[in-house]
């Protein structure tokens, strides 16, 4: 997600929303939900080695990946 350390993102498309044992779900989204949050780390997570091997033809090969993410911390839910 491309934000800001720190910034606050607005999130619309909303599956479901669920209120004191009420639950919403939408088809696709639920109409006019909304869910604020701050951003709290944007980083890469853990390294993921990927091997290939096969037997007999001395083919190898090592890959190694690192996946994108966006931490958030969720300050309000609006219905």
């Amino acid at each position: 997600m491309p934000a800001a350390k720190g910034s606050t993102v607005e999130l619309d498309k909303v599956l479901a929303v669920g209120d004191n044992g009420n639950l919403t779900v939408g088809k696709p989204t639920v109409e006019g939900a909304s869910v604020s949050a701050t951003v709290q780390d944007v980083g890469l997570s853990k390294k993921v080695i990927v091997y290939k091997y096969k037997r007999k033809t001395r083919y190898h090969k090592k890959i190694g990946h690192r996946q994108p993410f966006t931490e958030l911390k969720i300050d309000s839910i609006k219905a």
